[in-house]
């Protein structure tokens, strides 16, 4: 079992699947968030975005509707992604939204929305910096090939200025519940920094991409492949330590694309469902446009991810992973008491599923994604001739109809071993 925090940090493990956001100047040009780095283009072109930035759209009441009509209990916006631009009223850079035609300081504006409707607010910071003078840009991964013109790359001054701006974000925007690092790739450990965090937000939670090991990993795009030619890639068994993975709509960027290729839903779902019934927390991300709202395609996407993981949470939540009890590649399964839930990772080769080497007929089986009732026996099947055993069998399944969604079967039991 995945530990908990034990110390009031545990509405992470409740609320399990939140919205992340990736917004700032690069919404613009809507290529990447990281224009300058994988697009080539140098500071004194990228600069004059800030006097276009002007999201009269933006709505973050609009935002958490969405993302509570969906599912998600909680978001985390970029305050600073790589290119250096914050979405606050900082007092240590002149690079920042309440500079923009837009005047206004976003991140204020959500904050206020997420403690007024009690939603959880997590904060991702960039400790690569693409504008700030003194950042050693050293064409390290994620890094300019070197210093602009007028820089003064000096880590220590840096490091200064980073411990004033999150200062900031630690003490001007009420609670803040989870601190998101990206790109520490100056290799530095400084606990010190986290503590400092941790004495301005009491019961915060942080991740391992900082200046030390943190709380939780947060693997990127990893999950959602484990079905290749009818093999499991990767172990399928239940997280043994505290995960948040994170996953795009869009497959080239986080930030908004015009042109963007997106996922299929039945790949998302995959995601969704590999990562929470191991044990973990899931943040899917999406990009919203320059005028502050996201996009019709990402809403429709998160809406069909929505309707789907309406239907089957209870196999997702406040569950014990169990996939080690059978021997299924691509099946996971999850328990809560005398239930037990078959996520059918990967489409059925057939339409039954046999369940190896369960024995225990359920008095009940159905499919969470439709409500309706699943064929289940114990029986002898010719193809394990060399193990002449029964095991649970659940027959016809709706595969065909249902061929875009992840598959998950309810079994309850008047008691189960385990």
């Amino acid at each position: 079992m995945v530990p908990r925090f034990g110390d009031g940090r545990d509405w992470f493990f409740e609320a399990r699947y939140g919205l992340f956001v990736h917004w700032g100047l690069y919404a613009i040009p809507a290529w990447h968030e990281q224009l300058m780095w994988r697009g080539g283009v140098r500071r004194p072109d990228y600069v004059p975005y800030l006097q276009q930035f002007n999201p009269t759209a933006y709505d973050p009441d609009a935002w958490l509707d969405l993302a509570q009509e969906v599912g998600m209990r909680y978001i985390c916006l970029t305050t600073k992604h790589h290119d250096g631009f914050c979405l606050w009223d900082t007092a240590q850079s002149d690079y920042k939204v309440t500079n923009t035609p837009y005047g206004r300081d976003v991140l204020a504006e959500l904050a206020e929305a997420c403690h007024r409707r009690n939603v959880p607010l997590c904060l991702y910071y960039s400790v690569v910096d693409w504008h700030q003078p003194n950042y050693p840009n050293q064409g390290r991964s994620h890094e300019m090939p070197g210093p602009e013109a007028g820089d003064e790359p000096d880590i220590q001054r840096y490091l200064a200025f980073l411990r004033a701006q999150v200062r900031e974000l630690c003490t001007q925007y009420g609670k803040i519940h989870g601190f998101w690092w990206d790109m520490n790739v100056t290799g530095i450990v400084d606990p010190s920094i986290n503590a400092m965090i941790r004495e301005l937000q009491p019961g915060i939670i942080i991740n391992n991409r900082g200046f030390d090991a943190g709380d939780f990993s947060t693997p990127e795009r990893d999950y959602g492949h484990a079905a290749q030619d009818g093999k499991t890639v990767g172990a399928l068994q239940a997280f043994d330590a505290v995960v948040e993975a994170c996953q795009a709509v869009g497959r080239e960027s986080w930030g908004y694309k015009s042109d963007e290729d997106y996922y299929s839903d039945r790949h998302l779902m995959r995601s969704i469902d590999e990562v929470m019934a191991k044990g973990g927390n899931y943040l899917l991300n999406v990009g919203p446009m320059a005028n502050g709202s996201i996009s019709p395609e990402s809403v429709a996407i998160l809406r069909r991810l929505g309707a789907w993981y309406g239907c089957v949470k209870e196999s997702l939540l406040d569950v014990e992973p169990v996939s080690h009890w059978v021997e299924n590649p691509n099946v996971l399964l999850t328990r809560r008491e005398n239930t037990l839930y078959v996520h059918l990772l990967a489409p059925p080769e057939t339409n039954r599923v046999l369940l190896k080497p369960l024995k225990q007929m359920p008095t009940r089986a159905t499919l969470l994604n439709t409500g309706e009732a699943v064929e289940a026996r114990v029986d002898f099947i010719p193809t394990e001739y060399e193990d002449p055993q029964e095991y649970l069998r659940l027959r016809n399944l709706p595969v065909n109809a249902h061929a875009g969604e992840v598959l998950v079967v309810k079994l309850e039991f008047e008691w189960l071993e385990g």
